[in-house]
């Protein structure tokens, strides 16, 4: 097995592991509002999460930016807890004929912003496994892309879900929102009051 295949197959193994349920939750609290025909809008999202995570992810590994791991991984479940939380405030389009949720750009921004504090926890795994080697790029290019993977599989499989229980199970859409994102709210606050930081 080459050594790219086998970070890129470490990424993905990491971000959908459920023993590290944090980033999966995020990642679902993300596209909770969407239904599998807008595929698009999600995966886009997702992308401006993938841009803060790469660039953090980058400069933690490489060793120019200092940070504190504790801090981080407190700040992890926050950043879910407030995505999940603003899920509560997304309206239900009223006619089939217009089933595009619009999408605030401030949520972009944060899904960015947020990347940015989650590539920082990705940065403490990959450094784990990378230990004293000397060429780190190549290994970081191809853990990168599995943690995209990763969420690419993560979205389709939250929105294949979405559009078996609202299009042939007929659950409502608002109904789904609230379950999903109250869950996702709920298992983010447990993981901050039992977070080591306030220990």
């Amino acid at each position: 097995m080459s050594e790219f295949w086998a970070y890129l197959q470490l990424g993905f193994a990491h971000i959908t592991d459920p023993g590290g349920y944090d980033h999966i939750l995020f990642v679902v609290a993300l596209c909770a509002i969407y239904s599998l025909n807008q595929w698009k809008q999600a995966l886009i999202l997702v992308t401006a999460f993938t841009v803060g995570h790469s660039l953090t992810l980058a400069l933690a590994t490489l060793q120019l930016i200092n940070y504190s791991t504790e801090l981080i991984e407190l700040l992890i479940p926050v950043t879910i807890l407030i995505t999940a939380i603003s899920n509560f405030f997304f309206k239900v389009p009223k006619s089939r004929f217009n089933e595009q949720p619009k999408q605030p750009k401030g949520r972009y921004v944060l899904a960015l912003l947020f990347g940015l504090i989650h590539g920082m926890g990705f940065s403490n795994y990959l450094r784990s496994l990378l230990g004293q080697q000397s060429s780190i790029v190549k290994p970081l290019f191809a853990f990168n892309i599995g943690l995209e993977l990763g969420q690419i599989f993560i979205v389709l499989g939250v929105l294949t879900i979405a559009f078996v229980l609202i299009e042939i199970l007929k659950v409502r859409r608002h109904d789904w929102n609230l379950i999903v994102s109250g869950t996702v709210a709920g298992m983010a606050l447990s993981l901050i009051i039992n977070n080591p930081y306030f220990a």
